[in-house]
């Protein structure tokens, strides 16, 4: 039975609810009246249930659907004002011994080159990252216990955190691994780490198991409890994601939301973040082989219903995606984008060679971290390398009360403009510098209590004169 307060991964991620839910969904689907309360609740910014987050997606009245992305863009403004938060994956290793077969980096897989960094090539790269302006990386590594054990990955961060070059520094590290124990998840806390990210691929336990033929992974409800393992291992910020592509759109939508919500009924907290990644072709996967692919216009609304549904969590799109596919969610909910990425095992400090191609994705988004920062300021949005939150402790619940009630905003817009001076002192061209420089000013007038202003305005002089990591 359906409880999103057990900890049984079939019973908060409940395949006949989600049956029922998409069966409700299409009955609604034209119930302009049921539609309007559903608005109406989530226009008090406290979010939805899965049931009624699925009416408006399958709702296909045209006027109800523009009020949805209207709502969607006016939350996303409400809980984030026009701050995009940067970051860079990392992958450490793709040894891995699994067999999903939408991953080039499955165990079959015998022509992609194979790679662990060493600590001194993850020295380089971090260098490479931090000379491009970044502060915040996300760790990526397949599942191998042999190749890349937990030690490895506590090594790594450790090294990570080490590294001072210039001005530059990674302040916060994020792990995308496999799901593992809750003692290797203390390990993890331990060792600083700012979110636990693991993507559920698809909730769909029939379909789950056969895109995971073999190894660890194919374990459906040891994966799907992984959440729950982190949370009692200490770490409260958890970040879930599906592989829109594998299986039908609305039911992995569904299985999403009734995850965010079994974390909050369960410790009081949902996920600190959701991916929304699409599949994408790589060394041997051919996209067109998924038939459950979504369009461009789909993958919007997705976006905007998530956003409705969980108003107070972070979004976060790839450069999986197009520079216009990027540019057209931004507006409908995203918080975080990735920027001069690269899904090789290493490939920052030195181009990797064509033939030892060990990326597990194609890129679409090939610009630089500073293109990409110029582009946002173009649109009038504020590039943000703060990681003071996860630093000062504002994490896990504490973290959502602010966010919630909107204090966070006191925090927040400072932050984002102090550390994008840092960038723009150290990093920027110098198109990308005078236009940050006009986007500061402008901004400044923004920051709702005088007495901050006025600290603002003193450390980005402080900034001017070489010091650094001011933070509220």
């Amino acid at each position: 039975m359906y409880n999103p307060k057990s900890k049984c991964a079939d019973e908060f991620i409940n395949h006949e609810e989600i049956l029922e839910t998409l069966q409700y969904a299409r009955e609604n689907r034209h119930n302009r009246e049921l539609i309007q309360k559903i608005l109406e609740k989530a226009g008090q910014r406290k979010g939805l249930s899965h049931r009624e987050a699925a009416v408006l997606l399958d709702c296909d009245l045209e006027d109800k659907n523009q009020e949805i992305f209207a709502l969607a863009e006016q939350i996303k403004k409400d809980f984030y004002g026009s701050r995009i938060v940067m970051f860079a994956p990392l992958y450490l290793s793709n040894y891995c011994i699994n067999g999903c077969v939408y991953c080039p980096y499955h165990a079959k897989n015998k022509h992609i080159a194979r790679k662990k960094l060493t600590q001194e090539e993850i020295r380089k790269e971090v260098i490479a990252l931090q000379d491009m302006g970044h502060k915040r990386l996300a760790l990526e590594t397949g599942e191998d216990p042999v190749n890349c054990p937990i030690d490895y990955v506590l090594e790594s961060i450790k090294t990570i955190y080490s590294i001072k070059h210039k001005n530059g520094a990674i302040r916060r590290v994020n792990v995308n691994i496999a799901a593992t124990t809750v003692e290797n998840y203390r390990k993890l806390k331990e060792a600083g780490i700012g979110t636990y990210i693991l993507f559920q691929e698809t909730y769909h336990k029939e379909s789950y198991l056969k895109l995971h033929p073999t190894g660890p992974k194919h374990d459906y409800n040891y994966h799907t409890e992984a959440m729950d393992r982190a949370m009692e291992g200490g770490i409260d910020d958890v970040g879930c994601g599906v592989l829109f592509g594998l299986e039908l759109y609305r039911y992995e939508f569904a299985g999403l939301l009734m995850h965010a919500e079994h974390l909050e009924a369960v410790y009081g907290v949902g996920p600190h973040t959701i991916s929304v990644p699409r599949i994408k072709r790589a060394d041997d996967i051919d996209p067109g082989v998924f038939d459950n692919g979504i369009d461009d216009d789909t993958f919007a609304k997705i976006v905007a219903c998530i956003r409705i549904a969980v108003p107070y969590t972070g979004m976060i799109i790839s450069t999986r995606e197009s520079k216009e596919c990027r540019e057209r969610v931004l507006h409908l909910g995203i918080s975080q984008i990735s920027g001069g990425s690269r899904t090789s095992v290493g490939g920052y400090a030195e181009e990797e060679p064509e033939e030892e191609c060990s990326e597990q994705f194609d890129v679409s988004d090939k610009r630089t971290l500073d293109q990409v920062v110029n582009w946002l300021m173009g649109m009038d949005y504020i590039p943000s390398f703060c990681t003071a939150c996860y630093r000062e402790g504002r994490t896990g619940d504490r973290f959502m009360s602010l966010c919630k009630s909107g204090q966070i905003e006191n925090c927040c817009l400072p932050n984002a403009l102090m550390t994008l001076k840092e960038y723009l002192m150290d990093y920027a061209s110098e198109d990308t510098r005078q236009k940050g420089e006009e986007l500061i000013k402008r901004e400044l007038g923004s920051i709702p209590k005088e007495k901050v202003r006025e600290i603002v305005k003193g450390r980005l002089l402080e900034i001017e004169k070489g010091n650094r990591d001011f933070r509220f």
